[in-house]
Formats: structure tokens, C-alpha cells, sequence
């Protein structure tokens, strides 16, 4: 069986993620090809789409939430993505299970003695008629069930229902409180009734691959997936450590050596999150300067392939200012390139502002 590398894994991780070249890609199409984009935050996707594809604009996302192509609903891990409209109505049965298995694990006991057929029911019709603010939501369960713990209700109702948020909230541009709808209201068709997770994986391997079947289960929340990938009859390989991994056949694992450009990933980006060995792209005496204690997933910048660093970008009146925050040590050809792109992303990010770029000292 053949053993990949490290560097082979990383690499063909950077070119499934779209990393090792910006791709001449249509939003919609990148946003499907990958499965959806992690989007607990309402702006990183943007940020991740420009480092991904080619003459990326911010109109071009914000254009398609207005319009209803895409949308962020919970769905892998129990968290929200972004997603198109396709993606949402079959990825969100198939993760399904997910949702329940966290409300039980998480609120089982504050949701003892409730009926959640009758909490979808009555959410459902406050929702449905037209969208509502997620904490008129919540308080309306509330009235309804007086007592009972509100982070308890809210989720019973999110796990239970498609929950999508709407526009303007995640529109560049503009700002906006959670308001939500159903799926099937918003876009006035039902959701898929196929829960089989047999495509999702193969969707998965070819955006992520290769990858084992702890890979996959820790990107979209999902057990007992062994089944799946044997009855699929994958190509398997071995890594370093002897772990078997999957993909999907003729995907392109690029040759180890080819160069790597400098990358700057957003929080939670979801090439970070989604493998249960995640050392093809962080080493693991770097995962505690991006992964908090407080549950935020810090932007990383890419070296030759690898987290090399965190960044940010403070903003004063007039001011953009990136400061980077290097992990290890970085030569000045690497500074220089590291410079140049980001100067590009301030350019992206915030094109009317005056812009300075900081290497600070790592803490």
C-alpha cells in the first residue's frame, strides 16, 4: 500500500482546497466544490473566497445571499456554513443525526418532559410566515414555555427545524441581526429526503482527500462511517504513522516538492477543522495559537504550505493595519512574499483605508 507523506498530504490538500493555485472558478461552483464554508462568523467565508479564486469581488457573495443562491444554516458539526441553495436542501438531511445527537448530549436534561414534535410545531409557525429575529424567537418560545432554560429551547427548535439566516446579516457592506426563516420556506421547495451520507463522503475526499475515516467523521459530525467508505470501495493509502486514508479514484495528489504560495486563511477556516490528524497543515506545538479556550479558530497564514503564523487586521479612522504574527521564523524572501500578498488582502478587505502591514513578536 502506497505511504503518503506528510508533505504529499499537504499538498494535495492544497490543491483540492484551491490553495495551491487561485482558481478561474464561479462562486457558486467553489462554494459547492467545497462543500460548503464554515461560517459561524459572518465574514471570514469572504476572505476565503479571495484567497481561493481568481479576481474575487465581495459583491459577488453579497449578491447571492440577497438573492437567495446561497445561504448559512447549521449543518457539519452542528455549525453554520455557507452553503448554496442545492447544498442546503441535500446536505442538511444528512446531517440531521448530527443535530440531534448534540441536543441530546448538550440539553437532554432541560428538555426533559417536552414534546419536541409540539416546540418544531410551534416554531415553525412563527418563523414560517415571514423571518424573525432569533432572539424574538427565543423569547416567544420562552412565553410559551415559561421556566425552561432559553439556550435549551433555541437549539431544540434549530435542531428540529432547517433554520437559515437571511440577509442583510453576512452581506459585505452591511450589518444585520440573526433573523431566521425555514429552508423550505426561504426557497420554497422541501429539503432532499435522502439522509444517506454515501455522496456527502465522496464530496468530502474530493475537496479534502485523502483522508481517513476519523477525517471524515471529524469534518462533518457524523459516526460510524467505516461502513460507507468499505462499501464505496475506495483507493487506500497509509500515512507516515500507518493510519489508512481513502480518496476518491484519479484525484490529483501533486508531486511533494511543487511550490506552495503564501496564503492567508480567515477564522475557521474549514481546511483547519476538518481532519482528526491535522498535522498535514499545522504542526501540533502550533494548534494552541490558532485554537482559543474561548471556541475562536484565529486566521492563519500559510508558509510553503504550512500554518506559519496568525493574523489580523485592526482598523482606526482611516487606518487598516495587518499585524502578523509569526510562528516560526521567516526569512526576508519569505517576508517580502508574505508582504506582497498581504498587501493584496488589505486591498480586498478594506480598499478606501490607508494600509500598514506589522510582524510582531510571537507571545
Amino acid at each position: 500500500m502506497t505511504v503518503l507523506t506528510r508533505r504529499a498530504l499537504n499538498r494535495a490538500t492544497l490543491d483540492r482546497q484551491l490553495l495551491l493555485h487561485r482558481a478561474p472558478l464561479a462562486v457558486p461552483a467553489a462554494i459547492e466544490y467545497l462543500v460548503g464554508m464554515q461560517a459561524q462568523a459572518p465574514f471570514p467565508p469572504y476572505t476565503g473566497l479571495w484567497t481561493r479564486l481568481v479576481d474575487f469581488r465581495p459583491d459577488e457573495l453579497g449578491d447571492l445571499l440577497v438573492n437567495r443562491e446561497v445561504v448559512r444554516i447549521a449543518l457539519m458539526r452542528g455549525t453554520v456554513h455557507l452553503v448554496t441553495a442545492a447544498d442546503c436542501r441535500r446536505l442538511r438531511p444528512v446531517m440531521q443525526e448530527v443535530l440531534d445527537r448534540t441536543l441530546r448530549a448538550t440539553y437532554s436534561r432541560q428538555l426533559d418532559g417536552l414534546d419536541l414534535g409540539e416546540i418544531e410545531t410551534f416554531g415553525r409557525k412563527l418563523v414560517e410566515p415571514e423571518p424573525l429575529l432569533s432572539s424574538e424567537l427565543t423569547r416567544r418560545l420562552m412565553e410559551r414555555w415559561p421556566g425552561r432554560d432559553r439556550q435549551a429551547l433555541a437549539n431544540a427548535v434549530r435542531t428540529r427545524l432547517p433554520l437559515v439566516q437571511v440577509p442583510p446579516r453576512a452581506v459585505w457592506g452591511r450589518s444585520g441581526q440573526t433573523t431566521v426563516t425555514t429552508a423550505d420556506a426561504w426557497f420554497g421547495q422541501p429539503l432532499s429526503g435522502d439522509t444517506a451520507p454515501d455522496d456527502t463522503v465522496l464530496r468530502y475526499l474530493r475537496a479534502f482527500g485523502p483522508a481517513s475515516v476519523a477525517d471524515v467523521q471529524k469534518w462533518c459530525g457524523r459516526t460510524g462511517l467505516r461502513e460507507v467508505v468499505d462499501r464505496l470501495g475506495l483507493p487506500a493509502f497509509r500515512d507516515e504513522d500507518g493510519v489508512e486514508l481513502f480518496d476518491v479514484p484519479d484525484a490529483p495528489r501533486p508531486d511533494p516538492d511543487v511550490p506552495a504560495p503564501v496564503r492567508f486563511l480567515p477564522e475557521f477556516d474549514n481546511v483547519l477543522l476538518s481532519y482528526a490528524d491535522g498535522r498535514r497543515i499545522i504542526g501540533a506545538e502550533h494548534r494552541p495559537a490558532l485554537f482559543t479556550v474561548n471556541g475562536i479558530i484565529r486566521s492563519a497564514l500559510l508558509v510553503d504550505g504550512f500554518v506559519a503564523g496568525t493574523w489580523k487586521i485592526n482598523q482606526t479612522k482611516g487606518l487598516a493595519v495587518l499585524d502578523i504574527r509569526p510562528l516560526v521564523r521567516l526569512s526576508n524572501q519569505v517576508k517580502s512574499a508574505v508582504w506582497a500578498e498581504g498587501a493584496r488582502l488589505l486591498d480586498f478587505t478594506t480598499p478606501a483605508a490607508d494600509h500598514n502591514i506589522r510582524f510582531l513578536v510571537s507571545e
